[in-house]
């Protein structure tokens, strides 16, 4: 059976969906209209809003009954996420996100670095007011494993040796760790600590699982679908799964030019590189390792009583993976 984003997974919370929504209106006002324009340009652009509905779906799959709070925090949550985007797409010097114009390409790079710390800094100036001491801590430490995610990338940036250990490591900061914040936080601010691991592992999985899966489309899929350029991670010289894989899979020729490829960036053999991912079994490894990282997720919910939350946690994982499928 199909699963459908809107029927089988935002509709259990689509109510306090539109109320966080609100909330990250209010929050992004500021008496500065530069930093209001570029915040409402980003926040606009955003996608899914999956890390929201994420959080929104486990309170609810913990039992938390009154939502006020944890619109409050899917609020913060999309915040902090929209402000790593800012940052990342200057970085990488992007200048298309989701099929629109980058911050940095719109204004320029030091509008889009000082309104990203604006969006951390506003994400816990509203973090402060859900007076939840536990839930501080473990979001100022999650983010600083973030950042440090970002930076381990750009330190493996042009490195053919990186192994698959490294890259998860990056993806764990990089991409996990929000999901993290997202479920566990929810938990904690419910008062239902008995759930937080198995939300904190649930979403955990879950990101690398999303995160390896983009990795594979960035060789399958079309800009159309995307958003982004084919081929802009091995631009950068990002040594993603498909990429250290196919180094394992293959020799010769084939091996050179993957890691030349790497060490130095650009798409001068990018139709070659997508041909040796294609055909050295490079996608099938990352396809089977997506797949049991899904299913760890799965597995890890069962820890919740069964509600229609859960259900779409569950669904919203499926889904992600159906993607490459």
């Amino acid at each position: 059976m199909a699963i459908d984003f809107k029927q089988d997974i935002l509709a259990p919370v689509a109510a306090d969906f539109a109320a966080m929504d609100k909330f990250i209106n209010e929050g992004i006002s500021s008496k500065v209209a530069l930093v209001m324009s570029v915040s409402k340009h980003v926040v606009e652009a955003g996608g899914k809003r999956m890390r929201p509905i994420m959080c929104l779906l486990a309170a609810q799959a913990c039992g938390e009954t009154d939502l006020t709070r944890t619109q409050r925090l899917a609020a913060v949550i999309e915040m902090l996420h929209t402000a790593t985007l800012v940052h990342d797409d200057v970085v990488d010097e992007s200048n298309l996100r989701r099929g629109r114009p980058t911050a940095n390409a719109t204004w320029n790079n030091q509008t889009a670095v000082l309104v990203g710390d604006f969006l951390i800094a506003r994400s816990f100036d509203l973090l402060v007011d859900l007076n939840n001491m536990t839930l501080l801590k473990d979001f100022s430490t999650g983010t600083c494993e973030i950042a440090e995610g970002e930076v381990l990338q750009l330190q493996a940036q042009h490195q053919p040796d990186t192994t698959e250990e490294t890259y998860l490591n990056i993806i764990h900061g990089k991409t996990s760790r929000l999901f993290q914040l997202a479920t566990e936080g929810a938990a904690i601010l419910a008062g239902k600590s008995e759930y937080r691991q198995a939300l904190k592992t649930y979403a955990g999985h879950f990101g690398n699982a999303f995160q390896i899966i983009d990795d594979i489309l960035d060789y399958t899929s079309d800009a159309e679908t995307l958003g982004k350029n084919i081929g802009d991670d091995l631009m950068e010289g990002k040594p993603t799964l498909p990429l250290i894989s196919a180094l394992k899979n293959t020799a010769g020729e084939d091996h050179a030019v993957i890691r030349r490829s790497i060490a130095t960036g650009g798409t001068a053999d990018l139709e070659r590189v997508i041909s040796i991912v294609q055909t050295s079994g490079a996608l099938d490894y990352c396809s089977q390792r997506a797949t049991e990282e899904t299913d760890a997720a799965l597995a890890a919910l069962q820890a919740l009583p069964d509600s229609e939350y859960r259900q779409a946690l569950s669904n919203l994982a499926k889904l992600a993976l159906h993607r490459i499928q």
